[in-house]
């Protein structure tokens, strides 16, 4: 079915959604798991969202079921983040006169749970530009769902070296994200 998608079948999309759909939804339902009670994005409306930019403008080149999830998990992650950014810029006032200002002191701003998954893209942000092979395999794992096994399907590597990875990542996030970090 992705060949398809990728040969540009136009019915090929709608054919895939059924097929995917509940392994989205699982994802979804994992990246909304740590917000806020009352969170007026839900599981249906990500993955909606997220298939919709997949698929707006071009079939994105997936080449196997966990290769696909991958980057549906990107793109979950780009909703949520924007979602969260556009949540904290309401608080501030909306459509008022914008001024520019740093990540930082956009996220000081912010309440807790919008600012826990802004910090968070901003230290996997940052972890990519030190490494980006953390960073993908922490973004696979944590925004994906992705197991091990099915990220190191995506990423090309061996199960032992996408493990080691995500607990190198892991303990790099949580460094950063206590506010230890010097850098």
């Amino acid at each position: 079915m992705l060949q398809r998608v990728r040969q540009g079948d136009q019915s090929a999309p709608g054919e895939l959604m059924p097929l995917v759909y509940a392994e989205l939804r699982r994802v979804a339902a994992r990246c909304l798991r740590g917000e806020r009670p009352g969170h007026t994005l839900q599981p249906t409306a990500l993955v909606n969202e997220a298939y919709l930019r997949m698929f707006g403008n071009a079939n994105p080149p997936a080449t196997d079921k966990a290769h696909f999830l991958a980057m549906a998990s990107q793109m979950m992650r780009r909703i949520l983040v924007d979602y969260a950014r556009n949540k904290g810029s309401l608080k501030r006032g909306g459509n008022a006169r914008r001024v520019e200002a740093s990540p930082e002191v956009e996220l000081a701003v912010q309440d807790a749970l919008p600012l826990r998954l802004l910090e968070l893209d901003l230290a996997i942000d940052a972890l990519a530009v030190e490494n980006p092979r953390l960073a993908q395999a922490i973004e696979l794992h944590y925004f994906g769902g992705l197991t091990a096994e099915e990220a190191a399907e995506v990423t090309g590597r061996s199960v032992h070296s996408v493990r080691h990875d995500l607990r190198f990542a892991q303990a790099w996030l949580r460094l950063r994200l206590s506010g230890e970090s010097s850098g």
